[in-house]
């Protein structure tokens, strides 16, 4: 016996061998994003027997609430943009016009759309789904609604939520979630935050005609991505019309006949129509019960989990956002499948969470894979650097001032490349194919004997020679 159904039949044999009909299921999956519905589905192929709850709607955060809207919505704020340089193409373009609603209704739409479609995968997955909160009573017990049900294992999936700190007045404030449902499109906006959906969000109002406003508490924004991406974005964004201001925060914020006045720390005001909050998002574990069977949780709510996304419970394990390690859905999704291959096919895998591509829909956007500068000295010491700064082609016949950014971080002594960091059009699709190619442990010498496809941003990646010696 050999192939699928040789591994489908060994994972029933490792399944059924302790015992596991005295349990309602063999698997009770606590959150219906994209990680859960991957675990749940790949076990049952598995040949396991599985239910999973869901309170809000199946699909996550992600295609409900995050990435799939957001990318959406940059795509309709950068029309501005494109109908603008059509004039330097030879095109005659009326003056537009962006009508909010239908952009909302289009959304939802699409999210329905989707929402569908994990719900045709659960059902052809013979995937239980229960829409209801789920808690778990004990090791072996979760309670839905007014029913309860036996699992020998649980995974708990149920992602992360926006942080809103307690600011006098937050009640005034939206965070990401409201924002997709507007009623109407404020046309003044004030961002807080510095992460990248603070960012995303601030191109996206300001694409669509709003005036901006970005506050940050902290020295600069993007924390966590490579200095020289951070500075580059800051610049650009900034150029664009949005107002970014570091070291600023709010002090309170209150309600207004004219709308919304919000003060900040230093004294000063700023009168505003919206305030959005983009200050993290925490691990969703509050009232699950967790503590009461014993799994262990950080400072910040998120499951402690081993590399096999086991917890402190030996029958539960975690995945996604909840454990607060990689917030990423493809990151998710893969631990999803770890976990299924795990305990249901008797096959222990640990996702690495090494070398993970990642992009930021900022304007422009920003593709990353592997280690910034300041992590791979700290790891290594020396290292070279490779950096071109440039005006896009594209922009040489709109007469536009926006800038690119292509940056390469080598280990000198393997030649291997550790980091790549990209700042323009296109930067997430371009870092995908990258991403392989660190996870393959390509070197400078591989990246140099590479051919460049030109004209494009991309081929800057394999042309670089001169080393970088500035800051």
């Amino acid at each position: 016996m050999s192939g699928w159904s040789g591994q489908v039949n060994r994972a029933r044999e490792f399944l059924f061998e302790d015992s596991l009909l005295t349990y309602d299921y063999d698997l009770f999956v606590i959150g219906a994003g994209s990680g859960g519905v991957r675990a749940s589905r790949i076990s049952s192929s598995f040949g396991a027997k599985v239910a999973i709850a869901e309170e809000y709607r199946v699909g996550g955060t992600c295609v409900i609430r995050g990435c799939v809207p957001k990318k959406l919505f940059v795509y309709a704020s950068h029309f501005s943009d494109d109908f603008e340089d059509a004039k330097n193409f030879g095109w005659t373009v009326p003056k537009a016009k962006h009508d909010w609603k239908t952009l909302i209704r289009n959304k939802d739409t699409e999210i329905d759309r989707l929402n569908g479609i994990y719900y045709t995968i659960l059902e052809n997955n013979n995937v239980e789904l229960f829409e209801a909160r789920a808690e778990i009573l004990d090791k072996n017990t979760v309670k839905v609604g007014d029913k309860t049900f036996t699992a020998k294992y649980i995974l708990i999936a149920t992602g992360g939520i926006p942080i809103m700190p307690d600011v006098p007045g937050i009640e005034h404030a939206i965070s990401s979630n409201e924002a997709f449902y507007l009623e109407e499109m404020p046309k003044r906006v004030v961002i807080v935050g510095g992460g990248y959906i603070a960012v995303e969000f601030a191109g996206i109002f300001n694409g669509l005609g709003a005036d901006v406003i970005q506050l940050y508490r902290g020295e600069q924004i993007l924390r966590g991505f490579d200095h020289h991406v951070q500075a580059m974005v800051a610049q650009e964004i900034t150029k664009k019309g949005v107002d970014l201001r570091v070291r600023s925060n709010p002090a309170k914020i209150e309600k207004t006949a004219n709308g919304l006045l919000v003060t900040l720390e230093d004294g000063s005001t700023i009168e505003t129509d919206a305030v959005m909050y983009a200050t993290g998002r925490r691990p969703n574990t509050e009232g699950m019960g967790l503590e009461k069977v014993g799994v262990e949780l950080k400072a910040n709510g998120a499951v402690i989990v081993d590399e096999l996304s086991k917890t402190s419970v030996d029958n539960i394990y975690a995945v996604g956002d909840v454990t607060d390690r990689i917030a990423l859905t493809p990151v998710a999704i893969h631990e999803g499948m770890a976990f299924a291959e795990t305990v249901f096919a008797n096959k222990p895998r640990a996702f690495k969470h090494s070398d993970v591509p990642s992009a930021v829909f900022s304007q422009p956007p920003v593709g990353s894979v592997g280690l910034t500068e300041a992590e791979a000295r700290a790891e290594y010491g020396d290292v070279d650097i490779y950096k071109s700064e440039f005006r896009p082609m594209k922009q040489t016949l709109t007469l536009g001032s926006e800038r690119a950014m292509v940056k390469l971080i080598v280990e000198p002594t393997s030649d291997r490349v550790l980091g790549v960091h990209i700042v323009g059009a296109d930067a997430g699709e371009i870092i995908q194919g990258i991403g392989i190619a660190l996870k393959c442990g390509a070197t400078k010498e591989q990246f140099d004997a590479t051919v460049g496809v030109h004209p494009t941003l991309a081929e800057e990646i394999v042309t670089m020679r001169e080393k970088y010696t500035g800051e």
